[in-house]
């Protein structure tokens, strides 16, 4: 079956994603840059992306045997908001400030698109992926037409920026136009590299030993100490890399409910486990439990003491 590329395209728009593309659902090359990644230790903790399981982010259709095409969308989440920090708080990404689970807003926005599609041209099997499946999310979205991949490893569009969700629908049939990857407009730039204050930009990949989102959301250890001292008071996750970025100076704004900034710039408290409950059960916050949340906390005071001194 050949379907109309814009059947496709439109249904995405229509359920509300500011970006969508679509790409042939191959083996991807940067696979073994993947590979290479990990290899050189760059994954610190985190074993889910050391299981290569027989290669299956090499090829879509390991993960949806029938896959022809792949539909790439991003969605917009940034806020009106805070820039950065006031005194007595602490940061929390922005991807996180919401109320809402960003897998499941847009995990249910690529259903409903599979619908329109069945609509119009007939029923089919479908998988959608939203941080669900072992993807290299960002290397189809750059082969769909979506953006390119920035320093700081981000999924960067001109003119909107890089402040967007990833998602993929898996088709079982071919379109009629596929997407072109945009050229790099990063340039000479390094205006990432040189804000991180951990230095874990390094050769157009992010070391997850130094990065703070790493130490804040996914170890499960305290860091070292030299590097905890130049975290700050982030609390979940670091958007320096983002916030610098010139590509992001006239990003616009979401008014999707659910990523309104509900949680942006909590006070620098420890919690207990009945309260991290109430405020974060739903959202990305809660990945770190009350034990890393209140771990984070504790860095961000020590931090706080030492610069009053």
């Amino acid at each position: 079956m050949l379907v109309d590329a814009q059947i496709v395209l439109e249904a995405a728009l229509a359920e509300g994603f500011e970006l969508a593309g679509l790409t042939r659902a191959l083996p991807h090359e940067d696979y073994l840059r993947q590979v290479a990644w990990v290899e050189r230790g760059m994954a610190a903790g985190m074993t889910y992306l050391k299981d290569h399981r027989a290669g299956v982010r090499q090829d879509p259709r390991l993960i949806f045997p029938e896959a022809v095409s792949m539909l790439c969308v991003g969605k917009l989440y940034k806020t009106e908001g805070p820039s950065r920090v006031e005194d007595g708080s602490g940061w929390i990404s922005r991807y996180a400030w919401g109320t809402a689970d960003y897998h499941d807003l847009l995990g249910q926005g690529l259903h409903r698109v599979a619908e329109r599609v069945k609509a119009a041209v007939g029923p089919f099997a479908y998988r959608v992926a939203v941080d669900t499946a072992p993807m290299l999310e960002r290397s189809y979205a750059r082969e769909a037409g979506l953006g390119w991949i920035g320093k700081n490893t981000c999924l960067i569009h001109e003119p909107l920026g890089s402040w967007f969700f990833l998602g993929e629908l898996l088709l079982p049939f071919a379109v009629t136009e596929y997407g072109q990857p945009p050229a790099d407009r990063c340039g000479t730039c390094t205006a990432c590299i040189e804000a991180c204050p951990t230095a874990a930009i390094v050769d157009g990949s992010v070391d997850s030993n130094l990065c703070i989102s790493y130490w804040t959301i996914e170890a499960k250890e305290e860091a070292p100490a030299p590097l905890k001292a130049a975290f700050g008071n982030h609390l979940f996750g670091c958007d320096i890399c983002q916030d610098v970025c010139p590509w992001n100076r006239r990003a616009p704004v979401t008014a999707e409910a659910g990523f309104q900034p509900t949680n942006a710039c909590p006070p620098m408290e420890e919690m207990r486990e009945d309260e991290f409950r109430a405020k974060f059960r739903k959202t990305p916050v809660a990945r770190t439990k009350v034990g890393g949340y209140n771990r984070n906390v504790k860095v961000a005071l020590e931090n706080r003491s030492k610069k009053a001194l």
